[in-house]
C-alpha cells in the first residue's frame, strides 16, 4: 500500500521536503531551491497551488494517473488526494507551491468569496496552462509574499492574505482566458453534444431509474469535471447548465402537454418525483402553470 503523507498543516509538507517553515498559515515554496526534495502522495486538509517549470510523469489525483506539463497550474482543496509515492530517492525539481490554512480564511472576504473559485475542484486534465507572462505575474506576487512572511510581525497575515487574494483572481482572470479559448476552438460543439446527451437521457428511458438528468451526469458523460463543465457552458451561453437543463425540460414538457399527456404523466415521463414539484417549475420558466397552458 503506498504511503500517504497527511498534510493537515501547511508545514507538515514545508517539513516532508524540507522547505523554510515561514509561518504557521501559509507556506511558500521554491522548488529550486531545496536540496533534499522528496515526492509525496498527499491527503490535504489545507489549499494549494502548485506552478510545475518542468514536465512531471505518473503523478496522482485522486484514482486518475496525469501528467503534469511544464508551467501548468494546478490547484487542490481539503479533501483532495494528490502527488507522487515516494521512492526514497532525493529529486530536483523546479516550480512553486503555495499553501494556505482554512483558518487564514475564517471570519474574511477572502473565506467567503472561496465558493467562487470553481477551478480547485477541476480535474488534472483542465489544469491551468500559463504563458511565460502569465506565470511570472504569479511568481513575482509569491516572491513578494515570501519576503512578508520572512518579516512576520504584526502586519504580515493581513499582507499575506491580501496577496492570496491577488492570486487567486489572476488565477481565475487566466482560467476565463483558457475557457474562452477553449469554448472557441476544441469545445465549440460542446452545446450540441450537450443537447444531444439530453435527448438521449430520455430515448433510453434513464430519467425512470434516476429522475431528472443532472450537471454532474451530462459532465461525466462528456469527460468534465462538474465546475469546468458549468464555467464552459457560463462562457458559451452567459447562463448556467442547471439553468440550461431546465429549459431543456420545460420545452419538452410543453411538448407532452400539447400532445395530450396529463401533467401527472408529463411529469413522470420527465422525472419529475412529485408532480406539485413540476407545476412549481413549469409557473416559474413559463409564467402560467401547466393547468392554465392546457386550456389555452
Amino acid at each position: 500500500m503506498e504511503k500517504i503523507l497527511r498534510v493537515h498543516n501547511v508545514n507538515d509538507y514545508a517539513r516532508y521536503i524540507g522547505a523554510p517553515e515561514l509561518h504557521p498559515l501559509v507556506s511558500v515554496i521554491h522548488y529550486d531551491e531545496l536540496e533534499h526534495c522528496r515526492h509525496s502522495l498527499n491527503s490535504y486538509d489545507v489549499y494549494a497551488l502548485f506552478i510545475g517549470d518542468e514536465e512531471l510523469e505518473n503523478l496522482s489525483y485522486g484514482q486518475l494517473q496525469y501528467d503534469l506539463h511544464r508551467h501548468a497550474l494546478m490547484c487542490v482543496a481539503p479533501g483532495q488526494i494528490g502527488g507522487k509515492a515516494d521512492t526514497g530517492e532525493e529529486i530536483h525539481t523546479k516550480g512553486w507551491a503555495l499553501l494556505f490554512d482554512t483558518e487564514l480564511l475564517r471570519g474574511s472576504e477572502l473565506g467567503r468569496r472561496m465558493a467562487d473559485y470553481t477551478y480547485f475542484t477541476y480535474s488534472v486534465s483542465e489544469a491551468l496552462l500559463l504563458s511565460d507572462e502569465q506565470r511570472q505575474s504569479i511568481v513575482s506576487v509569491l516572491e513578494q509574499m515570501r519576503r512578508e512572511l520572512q518579516l512576520h510581525d504584526a502586519h504580515t497575515q493581513r499582507i499575506v492574505a491580501s496577496y492570496i487574494s491577488i492570486i487567486l483572481e489572476l488565477v481565475a482572470r487566466y482560467y476565463a482566458q483558457q475557457l474562452s479559448t477553449s469554448a472557441r476552438s476544441t469545445n465549440s460543439d460542446l452545446l450540441p453534444r450537450f443537447e444531444q446527451l439530453l435527448r438521449q437521457y430520455y430515448d433510453q428511458q434513464l430519467q425512470r431509474r434516476h429522475g431528472l438528468p443532472s450537471v454532474k451526469y451530462c459532465a461525466q458523460q462528456l469527460f468534465l469535471s462538474p465546475n469546468y463543465f458549468g464555467d464552459l457552458i457560463r462562457e458559451l451561453t452567459g447562463d448556467t447548465a442547471t439553468s440550461h437543463i431546465r429549459r431543456f425540460l420545460m420545452q419538452r414538457a410543453q411538448q407532452l402537454l400539447i400532445s395530450g399527456a396529463t401533467i401527472t404523466e408529463t411529469s413522470e415521463q420527465l422525472g419529475f418525483e412529485y408532480p406539485q414539484h413540476f407545476t412549481r417549475q413549469f409557473k416559474k420558466h413559463f409564467g402560467q402553470t401547466p393547468s392554465e397552458f392546457i386550456k389555452e
